[in-house]
């Protein structure tokens, strides 16, 4: 600690983790300043619904600052992180540096695309609103192309999607995209002949949703490919080209989509901060969230390695919140002359969508499926949403799909932003900061100092 009047807390990143964080330690005594490459916070359980052109990009993003508005002693900078010395106690952006006496890393996670070769380049990604559009800008650009192309092949090319991944978001947004196309895409397109038209879901493993109960998991595989989804199980991608899926088996799949829900790992920058990481790139922390050897950091979310019942914890929005407010209050804690508690997670349960009228959820150890699944999964997800009128955007248009088989966010907007983003490392959380100019850190005063 040092003699200033208040402690100084900076939360890196403005995902659920570092948000739920800087809730935490409003009015308490000391000054919090959290820093994101976004002025916005992501809702990304319905991201998906953005690529599937079910939900506008705005309806799930609220500004950062509006959140923070009447938490005075809260603050929020705009600004790309460089690196952290943890021996100087400073976070270094692009510019500035800036010191601390607690920190919070809540930097999130990137797509882990466990080296298989031109996954990296190829394949599209769902973590940032941002690969969101890209990704429903390209599918429907696909169809855009598939009603002149002459060509049949290159025409089957582009009308397969296929989807790596049998987890939650997977399994979701084959759902979705499958009454995408069977509504109101079967109706925009009437020369093109969709039984050409195939949705494909990879999973390497011997069933989808892992994590769930059997009766569960034989749901959403059942009901899957009663929408038509061709689901493919034990079936491991061994190679990505700009026109094919190679599995291990030496099976091709020519295709021009490929969306990359496999895998979630660690942001790899913090490898260079001296923090030790696991094999996929989580920081490995005490019970109580604690980087070993500084106390000062903690490290939650998708980047922090926690074990319980000699299982790692997953990487989830529940996980990051509960994770958010326990380390604000060990801080609190520590600010007293108290020792931090270990953490503890309260798992309610997982509920995953498979499309209209149909889900599965296992909550506080029941099972549901089908209708009464799907409403307990609405009413979960509409009351998560910050901001009411993100709420009301949201239930505007799952009203709308509803009643007319319509999704009016069939836009492909802005031109030109069709291809996966190659070489980004698909952040999720707010890890990927941008320049922000010194008025962006006035409230800092003195604290921030510029960099040579």
């Amino acid at each position: 600690m040092t003699d200033r009047k208040h402690p100084q807390v900076v939360i890196v990143g403005a995902g659920f983790a570092g948000l739920w964080a800087a809730r935490s330690l409003a009015g308490s005594t000391v000054e919090v300043l959290l820093v994101d490459c976004n002025n916005y916070h992501t809702f990304l359980p319905l991201l998906y619904q953005v690529a599937a052109a079910e939900v506008e990009p705005e309806a799930i993003a609220y500004p950062v600052r509006s959140i923070l508005r009447k938490l005075p002693n809260v603050h929020f900078a705009m600004a790309e992180v460089t690196g952290v010395d943890l021996a100087a106690r400073v976070v270094k952006t692009t510019g500035w540096v800036i010191p601390y006496d607690f920190l919070i890393l809540a930097m999130g996670s990137t797509t882990n695309f466990f080296g298989v070769p031109g996954a990296a380049e190829h394949a599209f990604s769902l973590k940032t609103l941002e690969q969101g559009v890209c990704l429903r800008n390209h599918i429907l650009c696909c169809f855009e192309r598939a009603v002149h192309e002459p060509d049949a092949e290159r025409r089957r090319r582009l009308l397969l999607f296929t989807i790596v991944g049998g987890g939650p978001t997977g399994v979701e947004f084959a759902g979705a995209l499958a009454e995408l196309i069977h509504g109101p895409i079967v109706k925009d397109y009437p020369t093109l002949d969709f039984r050409e038209v195939r949705v494909v879901l990879l999973e390497a493993m011997d069933s989808l949703l892992p994590d769930l109960p059997g009766r569960l998991r034989a749901y959403a595989l059942a009901r899957l490919r009663q929408m038509g989804v061709e689901a493919h199980l034990q079936a491991m991608v061994s190679q990505v080209t700009r026109e094919a899926v190679y599995l291990s088996d030496g099976t091709a799949i020519p295709t021009e989509t490929v969306v990359w829900t496999a895998g979630v790992r660690g942001d790899p920058q913090v490898q260079r901060w001296g923090l030790s990481t696991t094999g996929n790139g989580r920081v490995v922390v005490l019970p109580t969230l604690q980087v070993p050897e500084h106390p000062e950091v903690y490290t939650i979310g998708d980047l922090a390695y926690v074990e319980e019942d000699g299982r790692p914890l997953p990487m989830m929005g529940p996980v990051a919140i509960q994770q958010g407010e326990t380390a604000a209050r060990n801080i609190v804690r520590q600010i007293a002359g108290q020792e931090p508690l270990p953490f503890h997670y309260r798992d309610r349960g997982t509920m995953v969508a498979i499309g209209r009228n149909a889900a599965v959820a296992h909550p506080f150890g029941r099972t549901f499926t089908g209708f009464p699944a799907w409403v307990l999964w609405l009413s979960f997800h509409l009351l998560k949403l910050i901001g009411f009128r993100n709420r009301l955007l949201v239930l505007i248009n799952w009203a709308w799909d509803y009643l007319f088989f319509e999704r009016a966010v069939r836009l492909i907007f802005p031109p030109g932003a069709t291809a996966p983003h190659r070489g980004d490392p698909a952040r999720g959380d707010g890890a990927h900061l941008t320049h922000a100019p010194l008025a962006r850190l006035e409230r800092w005063g003195q604290r921030v100092e510029r960099q040579t």
